[in-house]
This record gives structure tokens, sequence and C-alpha cells, in this order.
């Protein structure tokens, strides 16, 4: 248990009555009734099969929820069993997660990307009953590290094609037909009659970047603490629509989901995260969560398409996007706009703008940005265009929301002010501590952990920053990550590195520096775009590993980095360079879930073309350019 639970009684006393009888019923198998209840007929789900985008009523849902549920109970899964799902985005997911809650277990996702050691640690420390699938490789992983367990966990897969060995093994679609066919409905109420809002949800297991990963045991009211807390800041509701692209497996977009449902709005399901961009003009979502990469490639390929256009083009765009930015601000401060600027602003939405937001399915209710930061720039850009991005920051272990933007109460370059009952604070060293609901019970088996996380009751972030005279958040970098210079300068390369959001030829960099001299970047092209410049101007390649190595392609690289050095102190500018001729993958190592760079992986694995910049070497072997970054040292 959390040491904090005091503080949570104490916070819960200024709940009204009714509020705490309503509490009472805060479970998540109790909301998705409801929403089955309030919105039968209506889409609660899209996905595409076939070339083709189908659909799922709020009825057939909760239909298939209560058969999953049965189906449980039919394989022994008793009250406060683990239940893995290990699969990819679908349909079949939440529909799962669901029959698990309403089972009254606990859901245990795992990474669709995760190796087969990976999702054998989580299997084994949950010591998970059963686990749904979601295709032939994850059914080929799990079974090959059931091999030497007593009792093997059953196995359902999602996918109808996998072929099943063994005979604990089923496919999800008899699963249900099993649990449809069931008699034990009154066994099934009879377990949710005991059900509390302090049940465990979810253990949802960290990216573990260092050591074996831990279990956050999240609890049914944790996630309807964020349900509050989101319900104070947006308003969503049936007439809304959201893709579900982020992986579920993570809780921001398990947490998203939830709400989504619990508004009766619907969610439409892309397996593949690189479909977004292209789906997002037939789909038009109103609300979303997304982390800022796929803000930023938008904002890139805009910029992109810009600088390639006419000069009348040029002058256009850039004009429209200031009058955009003026009308924006004028709202934001809730400042009437003069005739002539909203005439201009007529134009130049109708001219620029309008187009802008067709890249991403037209008028918005809201986005949300998280998991890393978003740079001001592209908010700005977005803005302009007349579409809100609300960044906001959390941890798995806070399920997720400390802290958000919202309209109406917004301020670039920030995370946003604490959420509703929620507490922070910086410590001495400037951590950022935190208490409130929304904080996890502890990690799953692990009392010293637990222990060590928390400081007299606050939970710590293990992130670095401050509070501003507004209230608003802002985050420095991960304490871990920090790089402290053999010059004793404390760098924060997150910061960097966000700068580099809306540069077109750029996928991913990595600032490097810690106990160095100066600071130098791995730095990954955005392949896609730089094979077409350099097949437009004539620059020929025969590899990846030739092309980043080409004098003229150095170049363009080095003028960005030049450009992002301008607005960066001396001590912070980064010196040297490599472009990788490889990109930066989860599969790979260097990237979480979410797309964060995992600093200490990508040190390790990239160790000597680090090594290669601070000796000096201008082309280590078969690696691509190191090119000197000017600036002073």
């Amino acid at each position: 248990m959390r040491p904090d639970d005091a503080a949570r009684r104490r916070s819960s006393r200024s709940l009204t009555r009714y509020d705490r009888r309503a509490m009472d019923k805060d479970h998540l198998a109790f909301m998705i009734r409801d929403s089955v209840r309030a919105h039968g007929p209506k889409t609660a789900m899209r996905y595409k099969e076939g070339g083709a985008w189908r659909s799922i009523t709020y009825a057939d849902l909760g239909e298939r929820i209560r058969a999953v549920a049965k189906a449980l109970l039919e394989r022994g899964v008793q009250e406060g069993d683990r239940v893995g799902i290990f699969a990819r985005n679908a349909p079949e997911w939440a529909i799962a997660d669901f029959g698990i809650l309403s089972a009254k277990a606990v859901s245990v996702p795992i990474y669709a990307t995760n190796t087969t050691a990976q999702a054998e640690y989580v299997a084994t420390d949950a010591g998970l009953k059963l686990i749904f699938v979601g295709d032939q490789a994850q059914y080929d992983k799990v079974t090959s590290f059931q091999a030497g367990g007593a009792p093997s966990p059953w196995v359902i897969a999602f996918d109808r094609t996998t072929r099943l060995s063994g005979g604990r093994s089923q496919h999800f679609d008899d699963f249900v037909r099993d649990g449809a066919a069931s008699p034990r409905d009154a066994e099934l109420e009879r377990r949710l009659e005991s059900a509390t809002s302090d049940d465990v949800a979810t253990i949802i297991y960290t990216s573990g970047t260092t050591g074996d990963p831990k279990g956050a045991v999240l609890t049914h009211a944790n996630f309807f603490h964020q349900f509050r807390a989101v319900d104070a800041r947006f308003q969503v509701g049936a007439q809304d629509r959201s893709i579900c692209f982020l992986p579920l497996s993570h809780v921001y977009e398990r947490l998203w989901s939830y709400y989504v449902f619990r508004s009766g709005a619907e969610n439409d399901y892309l397996a593949d995260p690189k479909d977004v961009v292209a789906c997002m003009p037939e789909l038009r979502p109103t609300a979303m969560v997304s982390v800022p990469r796929l803000y930023e490639k938008i904002c890139a390929a805009v910029l992109d398409r810009i600088g390639k256009a006419s000069a009348p083009r040029r002058a256009l765009f850039r004009w429209a996007m200031a009058v955009g930015k003026e009308y924006g601000h004028r709202r934001k401060a809730r400042r009437r706009a003069g005739p002539l600027l909203a005439l201009r602003h007529r134009v130049a939405d109708a001219l620029v703008l309008s187009k802008i937001r067709d890249v991403v399915g037209g008028e918005k209710n809201f986005f949300s940005a998280g998991g890393a930061p978003l740079s001001q720039e592209v908010e700005e850009f977005f803005f302009a265009a007349g579409l809100l991005i609300c960044q906001g920051y959390g941890l798995t272990e806070t399920s997720p929301m400390l802290t958000c933007n919202a309209p109406g109460a917004f301020k670039f370059g920030t995370v946003g002010r604490p959420v509703l009952d929620c507490e922070l604070r910086i410590a001495k060293d400037g951590e950022i501590l935190a208490r409130g609901g929304n904080v996890m019970k502890g990690y799953y088996r692990r009392p010293a952990e637990t222990a060590a996380a928390f400081e007299d009751g606050w939970f710590k972030t293990g992130d670095v920053g401050f509070i501003d005279d507004e209230g608003f958040l802002h985050i420095t970098d991960r304490i871990k990550d920090l790089i402290i210079t053999s010059g004793g300068k404390n760098i924060a390369p997150q910061h960097i590195e966000a700068m580099f959001g809306s540069e077109p030829y750029v996928e991913h960099v990595a600032v490097l520096g810690d106990r160095r001299n100066y600071v130098s970047a791995l730095v990954v092209p955005a392949f896609p775009v730089l094979e077409q410049h350099a097949r437009e101007h004539g620059i020929g390649f025969a590899s990846r590993e030739e092309l980043v190595s080409r004098p003229e392609i150095v170049a363009l690289y080095q003028e960005r980095i030049e450009h992002v050095n301008r607005r960066l102190a001396g001590f912070e500018q980064i010196k040297r360079f490599t472009l990788m001729p490889a990109e930066f993958t989860q599969d790979g190592g260097e990237l979480t879930p979410t797309l964060k760079i995992k600093r200490r992986v990508v040190v390790q694995k990239h160790r000597a073309v680090i090594d290669a910049m601070y000796a000096g070497t201008a082309n280590a072997g078969a690696r691509p350019a190191v090119a000197p970054s000017p600036g002073r040292h």
C-alpha cells in the first residue's frame, strides 16, 4: 500500500455525502454498463476490416463484454486474478479489458512490441491466469515461454487466422460464443455486488529503462479521479469522435479510451500508429490524445511544403499565420476582435488556415499532448490555424494526469496547472512531488520500491521543474536525463530535442554530453523527406549510409543545427553531431511505446559513434559523417 492513503482519506472528507455515495459505484464495470444503457444503438467503435470501416454499437459492445466476463468465469478466473492483454489496438482489446474488469479481475497490459523475454517477465511477475493475444507472433511468444511453466495460463487469440497448439488455447470468437452461452449470469452479478472503487483495476508495467520493469497498481478510484479532472476542464459528449492509435497498453490512451466510452462518444481503432495522419481527414476526429511527434510531423510537413512554394505563396502563408496568431491571442485574452481584424481573419482562414485544419480532419473540440515535451513553436503553429493543443503532464504511477492546459486556461511552453484533487510541490533539489486521488497504490509486490517512491506521503515523479506565478508547471527534464558537463553546467536535453520538432528533415535527436566537455547529438533523419530532397537536387546515393555521408547532406543538417543553436546559451549548443544511417525504433530498444528516446539504451548501443565525436574522429569506419557544429566553446 502507498504511504499517503491517510492523505487521500483526508481529501475525501471535502466531498459531500452525495458525492461519497456516488463514489461507491466508481467502478469501470458499472461505468460501461451505464454507457451501454444510455447509448445502446449509437456507434461505440469503428475498425477497418478488408479495406472497409465496420462499426460496433454500444448495445453490441455490452453483450460482448458480458460474454467475455462469463467466459473468464468458465475458465476459472477468480476475483483479483491477473489477466494479460498482449496485442495491438483493436476493438477486441477494449472488449477483453472491460470483460476482465466486469469479472472483478485485474487487467495487465503487455506492449504488443515486447520481446518474448519482456512478455514472459510481466506474465511471471504478475502471475497471469489467462492471456489474450493479438496475432500469431504474440501467440508464438506466449506459448514458447509457457513450455517450462506450470500451470500454463489459457491463451485466447483475437486473430481468427492464428494457428493454435495445445489444449489451453482458443480463438476469441469461440471464447465469446462460449461466454454468451454460459449460465453464470447470477454468479457474475453476485461478484459485482461487492465491487468498490478501491478494487485494483490494472497493473501497468513501466518501460524499465533501468532495471526490471515495475508494475504500477491502479484502482478504479484512480481512473474516476481522472474522469472528474477531465470533466472540470473539457466538454466531451456523445457527438465526439476519437482515434485510438497510441498503445492501449500505455495508461495515457487507456484512460482516454475509458473517458470516450464514459462520454458516449465514438472510438475508431488503428492497429498501426503510422496510419494516423493518413486517416485523420477521413475519420475527422473531434477530440483525441497524442504524443508530440504526431503534431511535430504535421507541422514539419506543412512547413516543408511551404518552403518549396513560390515567393507569393510563402508570403501569403506568413501573413495568414500572423493574422491567425493575433486573432487567437485576442480571443485568449477575451478581447473582441475589431472589424478589420475579423475581416482579415476570415480571408486568412479561407485561403490558408482552414486548409491546415483539413489535414487533421477539420474543426476540433480539442487535441491533447503528453508523454514528451512539445515545443512552443509547434503549439503556436496550430494555435494560429485555430487548433488548440492542450499539453499536459503525468506518469503511469499517477493514472496519468497531474496537470494540463485547457481551453480558456492555457499557457504556451507549460504543461498547465494541477488538475482537480491533485497537489504539487517542488522539492529543494527541484524534483516535482505529487499527491492526490490519482496516485497509485504502489508497485506490485515491491514494498521497498514503493516506499522509496514516496517522501512524507508525496510521490516523487523523477522530473525537475518549477511552478510559475500563475500556477502553471514548467518541466525542465527527467532527473536521470539531465546532463552535467565536465565544466559543471546543467543541461536539459529534452528541451533542446523539442526545438527540432518542426524540422521536416529530422525524425529524432538524442542530445548527449554527460560528464563531457561539450554537447553532441545523434541525429536521425526523416528519411522519406531526405531521400526526396536528394532526388530533387540530383544527389546520388545507393544506400542510407552513403546518403548521410554526402557533404551536401551534412551541410543541410549543419544549417538546421545552427538555426537551433542560435536560440541556445553557449554551453547548451551542439558542437558536434552524427547523422545516423538507421532509424531509432521500439524494436531496436531506442524508443519507448510513446516514442520517447531511451537515452541510456542509445548511449549503450551507439557508444562507439559517441566516443568518436569526442575523440574528434571525422569518420569512424563505415559510420556516417561526423561534422563539427559552430558555436562558442
